[in-house]
């Protein structure tokens, strides 16, 4: 009779000797159980089949047979084709969504890792021993309550680096905001606030690192209060409060979402062949609340802390996010700012004296006004440098102009009142007479 070969781990002979010892009545199913752990249905099962088959009953019956889960070589091959040329670059767990989302195959993101490591598509990372561990801060309770903000320079597109400006609620790990803007000044900052305010209202709260767009980081700057930035003096005169952060790490919430943006945003925008910053900004009105779905989480509580919008502070808010400057008024009532003369008009709102300090604004729409006691002041720009005149007999421009009138000599202010008196005496005595 011709003996059949078996190949059997060593799991499995351990558990063929304690069938076979249960078989010969030596343990009962308690203690076969005990052994093997398993539960005692499970022995029986067990028992059962070698009883039938002999040592193949341990095996398992899907041993040497083909996965009901096997992908076919069809859907393998195509995979890999999109691997190698649409999706070249892409992390495993992008790319399983992708593959789902716009080529219909559905694949998870361990077999699609396992695919790109085989096929030297993806290098898998070394496990690092354990560090030290920071311990996290808890998150705010409320939406609205604190956004952290910051901007992240990057080849987001076309090859050139550009900036993208986010903001990310604290509480749910929502992107509340975000554009791309060229670079992080003070200009590109305020238009993406009002923007947001616009949007979304007023937050209590904004934590950001230590850009000199928003803090004065010189050594003197803590002693003296009144070293504050164009940023600062926005937010005191808007109401929310500014939380300058003293590490990267600190504001770890939306480092981390500009990272994941880094790789998945990247590829986003690469798909739809996106090269300027106009269609950036467009596809991320489509993009974020996508986003959002996936990545956000619940809050600890439900209510919104964002604040409406005064409407004083609302018809101000041009006035408050312009960039200002202090100037002081000339002798010939001229002022230079960036290189520009402005002459003021005789005819003004109030009364502007030499000497007078105003603030120069410049508005987002970069038109340039004069303010003095909260009024404007009217001006026109000279085309160069006007000459220096010290004497200059006006003595300050008022709300009318002055006249050149000047009364005749036989103007009755001009005569004495004790003239006026006797003169009308003498008529009344020649009257009586």
């Amino acid at each position: 009779m011709e003996q059949k070969l078996i190949s059997m781990t060593e799991k499995e002979i351990t558990r063929h000797n304690v069938i076979k010892n249960l078989i010969d009545g030596k343990i009962n199913s308690i203690d076969a159980s005990k052994q093997i752990q398993v539960s005692v249905r499970q022995i029986r099962r067990i028992k059962a089949k070698v009883r039938k088959k002999g040592a193949e009953g341990i095996i398992h019956g899907n041993r040497g047979k083909e996965s009901n889960r096997r992908i076919d070589s069809e859907t393998l091959a195509k995979t890999m084709e999109l691997l190698n040329q649409k999706y070249h670059g892409f992390r495993p767990t992008l790319v399983a969504e992708k593959l789902l989302e716009l080529d219909k195959i559905k694949l998870s993101n361990e077999k699609v890792r396992q695919i790109m490591i085989e096929n030297k598509l993806w290098r898998p990372k070394p496990r690092k021993q354990p560090k030290k561990r920071h311990t996290w801060r808890a998150r705010k309770d409320n939406y609205g309550e604190m956004q952290q903000f910051d901007g992240s320079y990057h080849n987001w597109f076309g090859g050139v680096e550009t900036c993208l400006l986010l903001s990310v609620d604290d509480a749910t790990g929502k992107i509340t905001h975000a554009k791309f803007d060229y670079n992080e000044s003070v200009v590109a900052v305020f238009k993406f606030w009002l923007e947001y305010f616009e949007k979304n209202g007023l937050p209590i709260s904004i934590y950001l690192d230590k850009f000199s767009t928003y803090k004065v980081n010189h050594k003197n700057a803590t002693n003296n209060k009144d070293m504050i930035t164009q940023f600062q003096r926005a937010s005191n005169q808007t109401g929310f409060k500014l939380i300058f952060a003293n590490s990267p790490q600190a504001k770890g919430r939306v480092e981390r979402m500009n990272k994941t943006l880094q790789d998945r945003l990247v590829k986003e925008l690469k798909l739809v062949d996106i090269t300027t910053i106009e269609k950036a900004n467009k596809f991320l009105k489509e993009y974020i609340p996508k986003f959002n779905t996936k990545f956000a989480v619940v809050p600890q509580r439900q209510s919104n802390l964002h604040r409406k919008i005064s409407e004083t502070i609302k018809q101000k808010l041009p006035q408050i996010f312009s960039i200002q400057k202090e100037r002081k008024v000339t002798n010939d009532y001229t002022i230079r700012f960036e290189n520009q003369y402005f002459q003021l008009s005789q005819e003004q709102p109030t009364i502007v004296y030499k000497k007078d300090t105003v603030i120069m604004e410049k508005h987002l729409s970069s038109e340039i006004k004069i303010n003095l006691k909260e009024r404007y002041l009217n001006y026109a720009i000279l085309p160069k440098r006007p000459e220096k005149e010290i004497d200059i007999k006006l003595p300050a421009l008022t709300i009318r102009k002055q006249s050149n009138w000047k009364p005749p000599i036989n103007h009755p202010w001009r005569n004495p009142f004790l003239f006026r008196k006797t003169t009308n005496s003498k008529q009344q005595i020649r009257h009586v007479e």
